[in-house]
C-alpha cells in the first residue's frame, strides 16, 4: 500500500502534468488568434462605400467651417467653455475629442470594418504660420519629425499647393505592424493668419516580414487591416503670440472579430488616438525648438 507522502507526491505531479497542458493549449491558442487577424480581414465594396459615404459629409463640413466658421473647433464651443479650453492650450496641453461617426445626425452602419474620428488642438507659442505651413510640407523629413510613427518619408511630387508623399508607419503595441503609404495633400492659405490642408491615402499596403530578406508588400485591402484608408485635415490660425494648430484623423480599419477581440482589440481602437496625440505634440515640439530640426 502507497505511503501517504507518496500519494501526495503522485497527485502534485498529476496537477503539474495538467498545468503544463493547460498552458501548452493556452500557447496554442493565442499562436491561432495572433495569426488570425492576418488571414480574416478582406477589404470590401460596402465597407469602401461606407466610408466614402462619411468622407463627402466630412468634406462639405471642412469647407464650410473653413469659410464661415467656426474655424477652430474650441471656438464652436459654449462661452463657458471657451476660456478655459483656451487657457489649456496655452498651458501646453493638447485637447483631444472623439468625433461621432454620423451623416444627418444618425450613426453610419460600416459592414465589416470601423471608422475612427478624432480630433486634437495644440498652441505653438512663438510659431509663425509661414514656418508651420514649411514644416507641415517638408515630407522629406517627416521621419525625423514625428520618429518613431513614421519610419521613413519622401516627397514624391509638388505642383503648386499639391504634395504627393511617401510615408512608412510603424507602430509596436502587443505586436509591430508596418504600413507603407502614399498620400495626395493639397494646401490653401485662406489669409495671412488662416490656412488649411486635406489629405488622403492613395496607396495603403502592409509589411510583411519587415527589416527581413524576404520583406514584401501585402496586396492592398487583403492584410491584417489595421489601416486601410486614411483623411486627414488641418487647420492653422496664427494668433495671440503663436499658432492654433488642429488636426482631424479619419482612418477606416477593419471590423474586431469575437476571436481575436482581447489580442487587436486594443490595437484597432487606440492606434488612432495615440497617433494622433503623438502627431500633435512633435510638431508642437519641432516649432518650438527649431534649431534641432533638420
Amino acid at each position: 500500500m502507497p505511503r501517504v507522502s507518496e500519494l501526495v507526491k503522485c497527485r502534485d505531479s498529476s496537477l503539474r502534468s495538467v498545468g503544463h497542458a493547460v498552458a501548452r493549449l493556452w500557447l496554442l491558442a493565442a499562436c491561432v488568434v495572433f495569426a488570425a487577424p492576418i488571414r480574416a480581414a478582406e477589404l470590401r465594396p460596402e465597407t469602401i462605400a461606407a466610408f466614402d459615404r462619411y468622407i463627402v459629409a466630412n468634406d462639405l463640413r471642412f469647407e464650410r467651417e473653413a469659410q464661415h466658421g467656426p474655424f477652430l473647433w474650441v471656438e464652436g464651443q459654449p462661452a463657458e467653455k471657451r476660456e478655459a479650453l483656451y487657457e489649456q492650450l496655452r498651458r501646453g496641453e493638447t485637447i483631444l475629442n472623439r468625433v461621432p461617426v454620423e451623416i444627418g445626425g444618425e450613426a453610419l452602419d460600416v459592414p465589416d470594418g470601423i471608422i475612427h474620428h478624432w480630433l486634437g488642438v495644440v498652441f505653438i507659442p512663438g510659431a509663425t504660420l509661414r514656418q508651420t505651413l514649411r514644416l507641415l510640407q517638408d515630407y522629406d523629413n517627416h521621419a525625423k519629425y514625428y520618429a518613431p510613427d513614421v519610419n521613413r518619408s519622401k516627397l514624391l511630387e509638388h505642383k503648386g499647393n499639391l504634395f504627393r508623399c511617401y510615408l512608412r508607419f510603424y507602430k509596436k503595441k502587443v505586436f509591430a505592424v508596418v504600413l507603407d503609404t502614399e498620400h495626395e495633400a493639397v494646401y490653401d492659405t485662406l489669409s495671412a493668419v488662416r490656412a488649411v490642408s486635406h489629405s488622403h491615402t492613395t496607396r495603403v499596403n502592409e509589411v510583411e516580414n519587415f527589416g527581413q530578406v524576404d520583406e514584401r508588400l501585402k496586396p492592398q485591402g487583403q492584410d491584417g487591416g489595421f489601416l486601410w484608408k486614411l483623411n486627414t485635415y488641418w487647420r492653422m490660425e496664427q494668433k495671440d503670440g503663436g499658432v492654433y494648430l488642429q488636426c482631424e484623423g479619419i482612418t477606416l480599419t477593419r471590423d474586431i472579430p469575437l476571436l481575436v477581440k482581447p489580442l487587436i482589440g486594443p490595437y484597432v481602437t487606440s492606434v488612432p488616438r495615440e497617433s494622433l496625440l503623438n502627431t500633435l505634440g512633435n510638431t508642437r515640439k519641432a516649432l518650438l525648438h527649431p534649431a534641432a530640426a533638420p
